[in-house]
């Protein structure tokens, strides 16, 4: 550089030069103090992916956890109202991610592009929004109770052990917000292990007490839901503290305030996640719907399908929580290197995350279609037409296992790239524009079987469309390569 630099004052001005110095420096310094952008691939996604995957296993845990001691104590009426319940927690969920992920990809963005003061405004606008709808959640629930639950499917017999149930963990609601959003936060500020931690410490909270509340106190319902709730809110007190302590920008009041223009942004990068879990909560209460109606036309009943069906969900959600988090693991490095316009490594940190959530996927598969009576067993004993329907709408109902990690995978990268349009019609592919009309649909001719194979005719034509449409971003993201070439 030195060898160039009479030359260049002199044709072109020193102002010119020193501009051009001063550009090169702080394109160096952004390099160099960023691991995302220069680190192993492979390397950043065991540091991210890896605490990810645990975090939203953990996460999964609470509801998996719950079903497990309620089971055992309770029974298949037990069983029931937690699915009965499921569509609320979901409904957190969505908005832990609507502000979490869309607080993270655009911290990590403008991390990309050096505008640090943007970045921790969007951090703390984030984690405000997160306390703020985890209150307005909880005040709803708390209010109309009954008529959401009755909403949700839950029939006369159910009804009484879902509302002791959703009465007490929706207290926890803004605590589980905050956790699940904050983790993205923590995660994105380069500390994904912190962001394991704070939901692993809450569940081993949530199992043990569980194991006293439920068996030991034999407090049923009430018990499960007591021990949530003290998880979350150890959880949550986790992630304040390290929201005060944030390492890369400084988090004060200033950047906590919500403004319009952070919060719009945000939220345009989490629509996507957003709307696959609200696309989720649908299913759901369409779901319990029809297992309530079918199930009481044929020789199950109401409760068996209700019971049966909850099990499988969340057995698919468990499934599922390994596959966002590698596609969560990705965001950070995805985010960072689109910003930057280093599309090599964003191609790199995608494809890697394509061939390790297929790996998952067919051993995944493999352990459905295998081992259903024994995954059955673990949630509580049955009849012998518990066991008959719960067997054939586990294996048929996830049959497609093995081609699921498409879609969520490439959902989630098409928000870090910043096009939250695409991200979120491929979201809601699967569940809204096939899985809800099938679920309607072929039962009218299959009766309660149709509901079963309505989910993996869904998977399939999801799968199919994520991968066009990655195919066609990513040869879209080579032309600037080509013609600079």
């Amino acid at each position: 550089m030195e060898d160039i630099e009479p030359f260049y004052k002199s044709a072109f001005g020193k102002n010119l030069w020193d501009k051009r110095v001063r550009k090169n420096k702080k394109m160096s310094e952004m390099k160099t103090s960023n691991p995302l952008g220069t680190e192993k691939i492979s390397k950043l996604m065991v540091k991210f992916a890896v605490p990810s995957i645990i975090a939203m296993l953990v996460s999964a845990l609470y509801n998996i956890v719950d079903q497990l001691f309620i089971g055992q104590a309770v029974g298949t009426l037990g069983n029931a109202a937690t699915n009965v319940a499921f569509p609320l927690s979901t409904s957190c969920i969505a908005m832990a991610l609507l502000f979490g992920i869309g607080g993270a990809s655009n911290f990590n963005l403008s991390m990309g592009r050096g505008e640090k003061d943007k970045a921790a405004c969007y951090a703390g606008n984030a984690a405000g929004l997160l306390v703020g709808s985890g209150l307005v959640l909880l005040l709803i629930t708390q209010l109309f109770l009954t008529p959401l639950l009755k909403f949700f499917g839950a029939p006369g017999d159910v009804l009484p052990y879902a509302e002791t149930y959703v009465r007490i963990t929706s207290i926890g609601f803004p605590c589980l917000i905050l956790t699940t959003g904050g983790c993205h936060l923590i995660r994105a500020d380069g500390s994904p292990k912190m962001s394991m931690l704070c939901n692993l410490i809450g569940a081993v909270v949530n199992t043990v007490l569980d194991a006293i509340f439920v068996l030991g106190f034999r407090w049923g319902m009430a018990g499960a839901a007591l021990a949530t709730i003290i998880g979350q809110i150890i959880s949550a007190a986790i992630v304040v503290v390290y929201l005060m302590h944030y390492k890369t920008v400084h988090l004060g009041r200033k950047q906590l305030k919500v403004k319009p223009e952070y919060a719009v942004k945000i939220m345009a990068l989490g629509t996507a996640s957003f709307f696959n879990q609200v696309a989720m909560m649908i299913v759901q209460i369409v779901l319990n719907k029809s297992l309530t109606y079918y199930g009481a036309l044929s020789e199950y009943g109401s409760a068996i399908p209700l019971a049966c069906a909850g099990i499988v969900m969340k057995i698919g959600q468990l499934f599922f929580s390994v596959i966002i988090g590698i596609s969560q693991g990705t965001q950070p490095i995805e985010s960072f290197n689109y910003g930057a316009k280093k599309y090599g490594r964003v191609r790199e940190a995608y494809g890697l995350a394509v061939r390790l959530g297929a790996i998952i996927s067919i051993i995944s598969f493999a352990v459905f279609q295998l081992f259903p009576k024994q995954i059955l067993a673990l949630f509580g004993t049955g009849t012998d037409a518990y066991f008959k329907f719960g067997v054939k709408f586990l294996r048929v109902y996830l049959f497609f296992t093995c081609v699921n990690f498409l879609q969520p995978i490439t959902s989630t990268f098409f928000t870090s790239i910043g096009k939250p349009q695409k991200g979120t019609f491929l979201a809601l592919t699967r569940q809204i524009v096939f899985l809800l009309p099938l679920i309607v649909i072929l039962p009218l001719i299959l009766g309660i079987d149709g509901i079963m194979y309505a989910a993996p005719i869904a998977d399939f034509l999801a799968a199919v469309i994520a991968i066009v449409m990655a195919f066609l971003e990513f040869r879209e993201m080579e032309k600037p390569e080509q013609a600079k070439e």
